[in-house]
């Protein structure tokens, strides 16, 4: 079955406001999508008329075991073309997004299958994201907070959860990206702002808010 690019863009936003495992209010899937709750109102009775999810007015929405396949091909197809517009065509991690948004409503399977081999088949996205593989499955990531780095211990940026252009943007000119490796030299009690070192460069200060969108693991 072939879906209208409004209709992939309503089951995507679905799964990423949690609507496979928890009910999703209607104002917050309109906030999501920057639209009048009226609008999603007609677009959710259509999604249901296609068994994709399950939805009762004035308790909600959540996907249906077609509607999370559905969503986790958008997501993957949406991550794979972030990849290679990263890797292949050295897009900067905060200008892949809006390509790629255009890119993952090309819904030819043989053509993914094609991108995903040809990229060698990655786990994860320019943002640290977990690519889903052809049945779905993601690979499990371990996420630990900036903030909640201990002090003089190495790790690897491994994920950021704001991924807003601006955000990214940021993060570039702090020269900090997927796989950079850094310490927390200290942490400050006035504002909780952070001493950050990275190898070659000299020490700098985040704030807070820019810690807690920045996830890594130990290194290895």
């Amino acid at each position: 079955m072939n879906f209208s690019i409004s209709e992939e863009d309503y089951i995507k936003a679905i799964y990423h406001l949690k609507g496979d495992k928890l009910s999703v209010a209607t104002n917050d899937l309109a906030a999501e999508l920057h639209t009048r709750p009226a609008s999603v109102t007609d677009m959710l009775k259509k999604l249901a008329a296609k068994k994709l999810i399950h939805y009762q007015p004035y308790k909600g929405v959540m996907l249906n075991t077609e509607g999370r396949k559905i969503a986790l091909g958008i997501v993957r197809r949406h991550r794979l073309w972030e990849y290679f517009l990263a890797e292949k065509l050295n897009f900067s991690w905060n200008e892949v997004h809006e390509v790629a948004e255009q890119l993952e409503h090309i819904s030819s399977k043989k053509l993914i299958e094609k991108l995903d081999e040809y990229l060698g088949y990655p786990k994860f996205d320019p943002h640290g994201d977990p690519i889903p593989d052809h049945l779905g499955r993601m690979q499990a990531t371990d996420h630990l907070p900036l903030t909640e780095l201990p002090l003089d211990t190495p790790a690897v940026v491994n994920g950021v959860s704001d991924q807003s252009p601006e955000m990214l943007e940021l993060l570039r000119r702090r020269n900090i990206a997927i796989g950079t490796v850094l310490e927390v030299k200290k942490k400050f009690g006035f504002d909780h702002s952070m001493e950050i070192k990275i190898k070659d460069t000299p020490v700098f200060i985040i704030t807070e808010q820019l810690a807690q969108n920045i996830f890594v693991q130990y290194e290895s």
